[in-house]
This record gives structure tokens, C-alpha cells and sequence, in this order.
């Protein structure tokens, strides 16, 4: 596929992995609106990016909330408004309430299942006209903990398996339109995830470049082929090494 010309939009695009996306999709000549909850931060970020990569695409930052289906309608409209169409929609927004189910409160909960999982129907409802009309591809950025349980994580384990069952399914619903659709579940990254600041003990860790990396190799495979779920993971943990 030709990408240079085409939009993004990606969702939680200010830091980590969709930061990370946004860059390599950029470097392709990809235009991308990118959404945060922080109005400021996202115009800074994008006005960082069309800084690196002027010349070959347009970055737009977006304040939208994926909690809100309105925000999103608003956010689509912002980013049609400016760039005429949306090919790629990225919804990757994403938090992490880590307690055991006597201490998780209803907040927490709540917050953690509309972010992680009602945020990406929100986005994909809000898009589909325009994924309809442009044959687009829909990637949702779940996790490894989508499949695989642990303790304190009755709240996040939720929202990842649930949205990799939603991703799934939906490209069953999707896929007469020609629209493709991928989860993407990675393991450990180097991102700010859960108030961790990245450092150089990070290296063993998935790079978000990694994840721009394999969302720009997805969106270049030929139409008629779909990987629609994706397990990523460090090639050697640190529980491998011992």
C-alpha cells in the first residue's frame, strides 16, 4: 500500500506507544491527528513533530476524552476537518488500576473498563463512516495480560481481555467493508505506563519505535492478507537470564 498522503488517528498519541506509532508513521508520510486528555500537551507534541518531520507529513494534536463517545465525534471531526479523510485509526489510550479485588475501588474499575475498553469502541464507532469509506485498517493496542491473568489485576485483565475479544470480533463485522482490523498485545514496554519514568534499565524492554515499527509493517502488508492478533514480547527478560 501507498502511505504517503494517507491520516492517522491515534488516540493517547502524546507519549509511549502512541507517540511511538505517530513517529514511524510520520517518517512514512503518514499525517496523523493525534488525541490526549491535555489540550496543551497535545499541540505541544504535535508541534514537536511537525518540527522532526517537516516536509513529509502534518501532525495535528487534539484534546479528546475516549471515555466519551461525544469527544470522539468531536476529535473525528476535528481531524476531517483539517486533512479530508482518516485511513488508519489507532486506539491505543490506555491506564492501569493494579489492586487486588477486596482493595480495587468502584472508581478504579469504572475508569480502568471505560478507559481500556468502552474508549476503543467510542474511537472505532466515531471513525467507522470514514474507515467505510476509505477501506481503512482499525488497530487496537491491548496486552499480554488480554490472554494471561495475574493477581492485582482483576480490573486491567478485564478491560485487555475484553478488548482483545472486541478487536476480534469486529473484524468479523468489519471485514465485508475491506476494513482490516488488528490487536496488537505487547508485554513489557518502555513507557510511562503506571507512573514508571523510562531509563537505561529499560533496554531489554519493547522500544516504542518497536511498535511503530510493526504497525507501519502491518499497514504495508498486501490487502489480501490479515495478521489480526498480534503477541509481542522482550526477546530476554531478566526472569530469562537466571
Amino acid at each position: 500500500m501507498e502511505l504517503t498522503g494517507k491520516v492517522a488517528f491515534i488516540t493517547g498519541g502524546t507519549k509511549g506507544i502512541g507517540l511511538g506509532i505517530a513517529q514511524a508513521m510520520m517518517q512514512e508520510g503518514i499525517h496523523v491527528a493525534i488525541t490526549g486528555r491535555n489540550a496543551a500537551s497535545a499541540q505541544e507534541v504535535a508541534s514537536e513533530l511537525n518540527s522532526t518531520y517537516s516536509g513529509t507529513a502534518k501532525a495535528i494534536g487534539i484534546s479528546s476524552d475516549v471515555r466519551s463517545f461525544e469527544s470522539q465525534q468531536q476529535a473525528v471531526t476535528l481531524a476531517v476537518s483539517e486533512f479530508g479523510r482518516i485511513d488508519f485509526v489507532i486506539a491505543n489510550a490506555g491506564l492501569g488500576h493494579f489492586a487486588s479485588v477486596e482493595d480495587l475501588t468502584i472508581e478504579q474499575w469504572k475508569e480502568t473498563i471505560d478507559t481500556n475498553l468502552s474508549g476503543p469502541f467510542y474511537t472505532l464507532k466515531a471513525t467507522l463512516d470514514q474507515l467505510i469509506a476509505n477501506k481503512g485498517y482499525y488497530i487496537t493496542i491491548s496486552s499480554l495480560a488480554g490472554t494471561n491473568f495475574f493477581g492485582a489485576g482483576a480490573a486491567y485483565n478485564a478491560s485487555k481481555f475484553g478488548l482483545t475479544g472486541f478487536t476480534q470480533a469486529a473484524m468479523i463485522d468489519l471485514r465485508k467493508h475491506e476494513i482490516k482490523s488488528t490487536t496488537i498485545m505487547p508485554g513489557s514496554v518502555a513507557t510511562y505506563f503506571n507512573n514508571h519514568v523510562p531509563n537505561e534499565e529499560d533496554a531489554w524492554k519493547i522500544q516504542i519505535e518497536d511498535l511503530g515499527q510493526i504497525v507501519v509493517d502491518l499497514l504495508k502488508i498486501h490487502p489480501r492478507t490479515l495478521p489480526s492478533k498480534i503477541e509481542v514480547r522482550p526477546t530476554v527478560p531478566p526472569s530469562a537470564r537466571k
